[in-house]
């Protein structure tokens, strides 16, 4: 029937908690509109300003797009490029692949990829082909949260079981420490969070507005989280609120951190962390007292000892036994082996020829910059050129004539413009997925909507066909869509077919919410939480977590915070015309004192500047901002940021103290007037 409408239900795929449900409107194939859908029991109707934008725009707009393979005309960077059919682009990057392989080593070939999506097939799919090549991994969780990851893991076995979030009406505390879930998790912050009866205890620098609705609100300084959990544990022990019980039967080495607990005195604590010892006391009291809930947000370790910071602000939920029972633990994230799922198939690790190679993130601006190491690059699923630090010296490296470059995705990024092709990836709304959200212990469909703009591909199709021009045989590269979701969706609950998930769009998998290490068994040596840690110390790092606070900058220098912002995910969306105008200017928010002392005032033009860079930026003078730090969000396209550069101009590549993870929040930079 002509003029016919129907309604799809799908699920956003972006890299956040909420994992929105999705109604999309469709009239004779085409969509005419993307919305939330009212029956998911996160979104409820309504998707976040971002999303709505960007979904409604250039997700939807061809000149936007990219419709076709692209070969480069131009110098690199310039975005001069003539149109090819997948034919030939793929067999010109066959050739060339196959003869860095006969005449170099296959880990000369380099890839990255993160979170351009996170639907399981399209994010992690294509790594079949890149095991197969045998080429090098830059490791994606060290641009965002390794360092956290790799301390969870060592402490309790694992990173990635976390407190169910519906445990939240049985809990009497929430502490988020910090996560900005205003930003970040929108809909967690307007429902989740506002609508709990918890008593919700904020820890962050910023005043971001989950801070300002919150019962507490703890704004301390920059690098001194680790210093304020044991200031915290102090009070609990003289409160009498530690478990000992719980230690004796399930910690092994607690005793080593009983000497830092007993040194952190209220005053001591205050004192490094700028907190006001009222504050450290009734945050403690109420955690202590409990059930209470523990979010680990991903942007806390991002600081030169993030990886104590995670060790110590663990210890919270392990002295007063807030583990395994309704109510209570902590949540860094939950993966998809909370739902029964092992993703191992997926990536198909037999298919190296060795045990595997891969850098750190914090390393790429250098190994690109030397021929000698990287003859070639792919990039998919992310944006290096405006997400990767030391971005002045991986700009010239991406330049490199000889450094054979390939990117895959759906706009083109200020990453595409350095490439010698660019193969155009189909969106989330054109292609069926499934998803497993990162908070929520759920499994989604991503539906396909439409066809493809253009002759985009999903990523994963992409890599199939690169497989077969490359004359890879091994069945696995071959695998179709189906039978990967079908394979991953047997493992959990669902006791239907992924059509039947696509017609309910999220389904819960579990009557009651979990209990966060219920049986209280741990994936450790000993089989116990371990507080201290012998792996850890024999790779040179302290056996156990200590109270530790970064000093203050020094003369005209301030600490910048980069966090995401309301209106981007990390990169994306940076390039939707409506969203840029809600943004603005790149701006730098201080502090009024910071401000005054410089002889700045609001609206006018400052430079942050070290070693690596320098940005200018227009001031905004912001109550939200503590003295000492210039806040800077994430995420502007370096093309649109009037300088080619974003804040990741002024990160020189600092790097967490374990796990080579970026310590992004640890950069110090001269703050100056234009």
């Amino acid at each position: 029937m002509a003029n016919e409408k129907t309604i799809v239900r799908t699920t956003c795929p972006r890299d956040c908690y909420d994992a929105c449900g999705i109604s999309v409107i469709v009239r004779d194939g085409t969509v005419q509109k993307v919305l939330g859908d009212r029956t998911h029991h996160v979104s409820a109707g309504g998707l976040c300003g971002k999303c709505a934008l960007a979904y409604n725009g250039v997700y939807l707009t061809p000149e936007k797009r990219l419709l076709e393979p692209l070969r480069r005309v131009g110098r690199k960077g310039s975005g001069e490029f003539e149109p090819v059919g997948w034919e030939t682009a793929l067999r010109d990057i066959a050739g060339r692949l196959n003869e860095i392989r006969a005449t170099r080593d296959a880990r000369s070939i380099y890839h990255t990829h993160y979170t351009g999506t996170v639907s399981m097939v399209a994010g992690w799919f294509p790594l079949r082909f890149f095991n197969k090549l045998g080429a090098t991994e830059v490791d994606p969780d060290t641009v965002c949260n390794k360092a956290g990851h790799v301390v969870l893991a060592d402490m309790f076995g694992t990173s990635l079981t976390g407190f169910d979030p519906e445990q939240l009406a049985n809990a009497n505390t929430l502490l988020v420490w910090g996560a900005n879930p205003s930003h970040s998790a929108p809909h967690m912050h307007t429902r989740w969070i506002r609508k709990s009866g918890a008593k919700v205890i904020v820890v962050d620098p910023i005043a971001h507005d989950t801070a300002k609705i919150a019962s507490l609100h703890l704004q301390l300084r920059p690098g001194s989280d680790a210093a304020l959990a044991f200031g915290m544990l102090h009070v609990l022990k003289s409160a009498g609120l530690i478990d000992r019980s719980f230690i004796a039967e399930h910690v092994k080495g607690f005793d080593a951190v009983e000497h830092d607990i007993e040194q952190a005195t209220l005053a001591r604590t205050a004192a490094l962390t700028g907190v006001p010892e009222s504050l450290i006391e009734e945050a403690a009291l109420a955690f202590g007292s409990g059930p209470s809930l523990l979010w680990l947000g991903q942007g806390v370790q991002r600081q030169p000892t993030g990886g104590n910071v995670f060790r110590a602000l663990a210890l919270l939920s392990v002295a007063t036994g807030q583990i395994a029972k309704p109510g209570a633990g902590f949540c860094y994230m939950n993966g998809p082996e909370t739902r029964g799922v092992d993703m191992n198939f997926l990536m198909g690790a037999e298919l190296r020829p060795d045990n595997g190679s891969s850098i750190s993130h914090i390393d790429l601006a250098d190994h690109l910059a030397d021929p000698a190491r990287v003859s070639a690059l792919f990039t998919w699923n992310n944006n290096i050129a405006a997400s990767s630090p030391n971005q002045s010296k991986l700009r010239r490296a991406l330049e490199r004539e000889d450094l054979f470059t390939v990117v895959t995705d759906i706009f083109m990024t200020d990453t595409a413009a350095y490439a010698d092709y660019v193969l155009p990836a189909a969106s989330f709304l054109e292609f069926d997925d499934i998803i497993f959200p990162y908070f929520h212990n759920t499994v989604s469909a991503q539906a396909r909507v439409t066809e493809p703009l253009g002759s985009a591909l999903p990523n994963q199709e992409i890599f199939r066909r690169l497989s077969a021009a490359m004359g890879f045989r091994d069945p696995e590269l071959y695998e179709n869509d189906r039978s990967v979701i079908d394979r991953l969706l047997c493992q959990t609950s669902f006791p239907g077919s992924f059509e039947d998930l696509k017609h309910v769009g999220t389904a819960r998998l579990f009557e009651t919410p979990k209990i966060q290490f219920e049986d209280l068994r741990f994936s450790t040596p000993s089989g116990r939480i371990e507080v201290t840690s012998e792996r850890l110390a024999a790779a040179g790092h302290a056996a156990a977590p200590y109270a530790h606070a970064d000093s203050p900058p020094s003369g005209n220098r301030v600490r910048v915070l980069s966090p995401a912002s309301e209106w981007l995910m990390n990169s994306s969306y940076g390039n939707d015309e409506r969203i840029r105008s809600r943004i603005g200017e790149p701006k730098m928010f201080l502090n009024r004192a910071d401000v005054e002392e410089r002889g700045l005032s609001d609206g006018c033009a400052a430079t942050l500047a070290t070693t690596s860079g320098r940005l200018t930026l227009t001031v905004a003078i912001s109550d939200d901002v503590p003295k000492g730090v210039a806040l800077v969000h994430k995420g502007h396209w370096p093309r649109h940021a009037g300088e080619f550069a974003n804040v990741n101009v002024l990160n020189p590549g600092l790097r967490t103290d374990i796990a080579d993870s970026t310590a992004v929040h640890g950069v110090e930079a001269e703050l100056q007037r234009a």
